[in-house]
């Protein structure tokens, strides 16, 4: 019962976080507008999520949606490594399982990585005011857009966030179809259309994330 209530858990708050990167997404691409245009709409889209007072609840639940995704997916990982210390004489490892659901652990560390970085470049600095001060745009909004375009502009930054897209978009497309079979779905026809749809669901967020830094990069 415990498995089952913790893989519940890393599936629902990982189906919250797909959800979370779409809204996310459509965010990051008013950055490709024009840059008069794109700083007035990116920075007044900024003001209003920092402003809500519903958009600020959904803040806290995204916060601890990712704390206990991580912290039940790092659970089961050591459980399972334990219930496995030692290594069959016969493994057919890639034909029982693929390549991306044997190192998940991994992977998550990578994103975890990305995360603590990205929140370090931008969250720290916006809405806590930890290290060098955001300006003020024309319409009397933090600049955020300023701050993300300064940052695109590294290319060393461009590059890191752009690579660490690739885990995750294979953390996508594993665990989407994964949260469903945890969450009880387990119809064939389903789960073969739901393999397709997480394909394009991943390939779309990771290389949406991934190219517009190059994007904003070359403006």
């Amino acid at each position: 019962m415990n498995l089952i209530f913790r893989k519940s858990i890393i599936a629902l708050t990982g189906l919250f976080l797909c959800l979370f990167l779409v809204v996310h997404l459509s965010a990051n691409a008013l950055l490709l507008f024009p840059e008069e245009a794109a700083r007035e709409m990116y920075n007044g889209y900024s003001t209003f999520l920092r402003e809500n007072p519903l958009i600020k609840v959904v803040a806290y639940v995204l916060y601890l949606t990712i704390i206990l995704h991580v912290i039940y997916a790092l659970i089961i990982t050591i459980q399972n490594r334990r219930a496995k210390p030692e290594k069959y004489i016969i493994n057919n490892s890639k034909e029982n399982s693929t390549w991306t659901s044997q190192n998940m652990g991994l992977i998550g560390i990578l994103i975890l990585i990305f995360i603590v970085v990205h929140l370090g470049q931008f969250w720290a600095r916006i809405k806590l005011n930890i290290g060098e001060s955001v300006g003020m745009d024309a319409y009397g909004n933090k600049d955020v857009y300023e701050v993300t375009y300064t940052l695109f502009q590294n290319i060393y930054f461009v590059v890191f966030y752009t690579v660490l897209m690739i885990p995750l978009g294979l953390h996508l497309h594993h665990g989407l179809k994964s949260a469903f079979k945890s969450l009880g779905f387990y119809h064939n026809n389903g789960l073969r259309v739901l393999s397709r749809i997480s394909i394009i669901y991943a390939a779309i967020i990771a290389i949406g994330f991934g190219i517009i830094p190059f994007i904003v990069y070359l403006k």
